[in-house]
């Protein structure tokens, strides 16, 4: 095997499906135009102002062509800011109904007002910190010298993957980039330990390597770009955000307890063909010693993201800077003249600028979901259809993550979800009469929910990327990741039970 380090495009073919196009994709465009014009058709419904309808036809159109990724996600994005302009400008703000229209200008500050979410930055910022450690190779780098502290054999090597993309998570704060880091070292262990490319033992360690980037979206509150959505929201709403902190005390022991059921599920149902790998330890220290000694620049990011991850973890108990200030401030050192790491036009390089635009245009739609009393008028009809007036937190947060699970079945980004969902999900808290419900805790443990997607590959970009490895079939994901969400909605039913009440989560004392 060659020493030279690997790089996902070199490793990573193209994805299966990027031949012919499927039939959902060919149609969804005409589908999602046409039940916009549909709601939008309709009689004025009672307690939802025109904005409102306006809304739910663009809520709608956007649900179907993000589930049947009948555009390019960015392109989706500036499509629906587009249509939010325009057939806004026609119609009276929600705020008053019988006024004139609201106009272009009006609408257009609506359908931008998600690019003034500190979130949108903290993401934009996330994801150059991802772009310096491909550049600078650091977290290629972190990734074998973990795995050279592990037994050649199979089991060891899964742990070893599992243990990666957990201190990745920490360090990384994208899955897809994380999962991009990741591949390329898992399909070299396959050539290295002289395993068939389409073997269990590949199928078991690609596909616990994607699972475990999933896994730690929950925990982890910079690890997912879809949980920024949910505090732009919270904080849009109530003022309000969650610590980094917080978020893991909450968030960590349900995906510690969902990574050791991973382990299990993966080792037992993709048993390897071998158990004792020769040479594998000096396969994975050639590739190390490939890397050479620490660069400068990686010494300095390493020190950086360390500084950084110890501002994150103590936001609230030894400072008041938020989590996105200080990523900002450390995103200006690394870009520094002599003192960062890389320039702006290494930044640069592949630097996915339209996650941005889906993820700021996105807050724009719930914004105006909710602005608009279309996501309070949605959250009336589901209150009111489901009999959840008087239900108790338990049974509202079960209902709502059935819900989330099952819907995450049609999209291929968590992103997308969160956005169409989690402002309902506030107005639906908001509008029960559960006594001392926790409106911002609840949403937080429902935003852990939309992470859980677990059961396809096109479920998530790093179910995508791992499947484009051509290492496994489509199958051993859907039967493992069956098993996965299984094992997440009982730890979900326990930690309701348990761990989430006992903090304070669901309900104020």
């Amino acid at each position: 095997m060659s020493s030279t380090p690997m790089s996902p495009s070199a490793t990573i073919p193209a994805t299966p499906s990027a031949g012919k196009t499927p039939l959902a994709q060919r149609l969804g465009l005409p589908a999602a135009v046409a039940v916009l014009v549909l709601v939008l058709l309709l009689p004025a419904q009672p307690g939802l102002p025109a904005a409102g309808q306006v809304m739910l036809g663009v809520l709608a159109f956007a649900v179907i062509v993000w589930m049947t990724e009948a555009l390019d996600y960015a392109v989706s994005a500036v499509v629906i800011a587009a249509l939010m302009v325009f057939l806004l400008a026609f119609v009276p703000d929600a705020a008053r109904p019988a006024g004139a229209a609201m106009g272009t200008g009006a609408a257009l500050a609506l359908a931008l007002s998600g690019f003034s979410s500190s979130a949108v930055t903290l993401v934009a910022a996330a994801l150059f910190i991802a772009a310096a450690m491909t550049a600078t190779g650091l977290d290629r780098r972190i990734a074998l010298r973990v795995l050279t502290r592990m037994k050649a054999r199979a089991n060891s090597i899964v742990i070893g993957a599992m243990v990666v993309g957990f201190l990745l998570a920490f360090i990384v704060p994208s899955a897809t980039a994380r999962a991009a880091c990741l591949m390329p070292i898992m399909i070299g262990f396959i050539h290295a330990f002289g395993a068939e490319r389409r073997g269990r033992f590949a199928a078991l360690l690609v596909i616990t390597a994607a699972q475990t980037v999933s896994i730690w979206n929950i925990g982890i509150k910079t690890a997912a770009a879809q949980n920024m959505v949910a505090i732009g929201f919270l904080e849009k709403q109530f003022g309000t955000g969650i610590t980094w902190t917080d978020w893991f005390v909450a968030g960590a022991p349900y995906s510690a307890l969902l990574t050791l059921a991973l382990y299990f599920i993966m080792t037992r149902m993709l048993r390897p063909e071998v158990t004792e790998i020769a040479g594998g330890n000096a396969a994975i220290r050639e590739q190390l010693a490939a890397l050479g000694p620490m660069t400068p620049a990686q010494w300095k990011l390493l020190v950086l993201v360390l500084a950084l991850l110890a501002f994150w973890s103590t936001e609230g108990v030894l400072h008041d800077f938020d989590t996105t200030s200080t990523t900002i401030a450390a995103i200006a050192l690394m870009l520094l003249p002599r003192v960062g790491v890389m320039d702006w036009k290494a930044s640069q390089k592949g630097f996915p600028w339209g996650t941005i635009v889906l993820f700021a245009v996105g807050i724009s739609v719930g914004a105006a979901l909710l602005k608009t009393q279309a996501a309070g008028w949605l959250a009336r009809l589901i209150v009111t259809q489901l009999g959840l007036e008087q239900a108790s937190a338990l049974a509202i947060l079960l209902l709502l993550s059935a819900f989330l699970i099952v819907i995450h079945l049609g999209f291929a980004s968590a992103t997308a979800l969160a956005s169409t969902m989690i402002p309902i999900v506030m107005s639906v808290l908001s509008t029960v009469q559960t006594p001392g419900i926790n409106v911002v805790g609840m949403t937080m443990l429902l935003q852990f929910v939309v992470s859980i997607g677990f059961i396809l590959p096109v479920n998530s970009p790093q179910g995508m990327i791992a499947y484009g490895t051509d290492t496994f079939a489509a199958k051993d994901f859907v039967r493992t990741g069956l098993a996965l969400t299984l094992a997440a909605a009982a730890l979900l039913v326990l930690f309701s039970l348990t761990y989430w009440p006992w903090m304070g989560y669901m309900t104020k004392p």
